[in-house]
């Protein structure tokens, strides 16, 4: 009876290891994660940085230093399209979600420009890779400056898919919950502009499209389900990256939008209007990012 027993054991054990062996290896890899950024790569060319540290580009002042965004981003053909620090808006940075106005107990801050309120990062719940993509989930926190008391909890789900035809599809998927007294979002006052965008890198021949065409104007809260820039970059090569907002997120639809031909986009979330996030009152936000490149 024991010699069946192990002979049982043995065989599936030897079964898990070959089902093991037979799974398709994954195009993905996580890169070192101890110093201030995590890369990932898809057969050894990188798709972006997560910068987890507290950022600071040379000589710019300290005020601006950050966390918890992407940058660089790069398009499939390894073309870079996310810029950082830019000169004419330090605050800019990569792919981000920020809110020019945060008020907790009376007092507006702004974590979209590093004034008042910072996000930091707490801690990694996830660094998968599989045959079919790469899950990255981050908790981070945003903080009165000079606190260490936490008042929103940010879980942000980072889902990569494999570049197919010179595309690749990266999802968003934001979750903020307030830790202790209620916290109201807006975007910028008459604007309307906060939530999650882009910053894109120096370029030339810029095109910004709608489902509307192309926008030759920049707007503010006109409302399209999704936006993209396509240019010409400092490599030589076309390439461009598209916002789509995902239709089960909250508000009106569909959602309005900070078009900007100096290099921004960002769909705008709440707008104009304010929200509060309290106890048991989660906001999540989706979105999907297709970056891009030319033949």
């Amino acid at each position: 009876m024991k010699r069946v027993v192990a002979i049982a054991i043995v065989t599936a054990a030897g079964l898990a290891l070959l089902a093991c062996a037979q799974q398709p290896a994954s195009p993905f890899a996580f890169g070192d994660a101890s110093g201030d950024s995590l890369v990932l790569t898809e057969n050894g060319q990188p798709v972006f940085a997560y910068n987890h540290g507290m950022i600071l580009a040379p000589g710019v002042d300290p005020k601006y230093r950050r966390s918890s965004y992407l940058h660089p981003v790069y398009a499939p053909d390894g073309t870079v399209l996310t810029d950082d620090f830019p000169k004419d808006h330090y605050h800019h940075r990569g792919i981000c979600w920020t809110w020019p106005e945060v008020t907790i107990e009376g007092v507006t801050h702004d974590i979209w420009a590093v004034k008042g309120m910072e996000q930091r990062f707490v801690t990694w719940l996830k660094r998968e890779i599989h045959a079919d993509r790469a899950v990255l989930e981050i908790e981070n926190g945003w903080y009165v400056m000079g606190s260490d008391m936490r008042s929103v909890r940010e879980i942000v789900e980072i889902t990569v898919h494999p570049a197919q035809n010179n595309r690749r599809h990266i999802d968003f998927v934001l979750t903020f919950e307030t830790v202790d007294a209620p916290v109201e979002i807006s975007g910028r006052e008459k604007k309307g502009y906060g939530g999650f965008g882009v910053r894109f890198a120096p370029r030339t021949e810029t095109v910004l499209r709608t489902e509307a065409g192309v926008e030759e104007k920049d707007s503010d809260m006109v409302p399209h389900p999704w936006a993209e820039l396509e240019a010409t970059f400092e490599n030589g090569r076309r390439a461009g990256l598209r916002i789509e907002d995902h239709p089960d997120n909250p508000g009106s639809r569909p959602v309005g939008w900070c078009l900007r031909h100096y290099g921004y986009v960002a769909a705008n979330y709440p707008g104009l209007e304010k929200i509060t996030l309290g106890a048991n009152q989660p906001l999540t936000l989706r979105y999907r990012v297709t970056v891009f490149s030319a033949a």
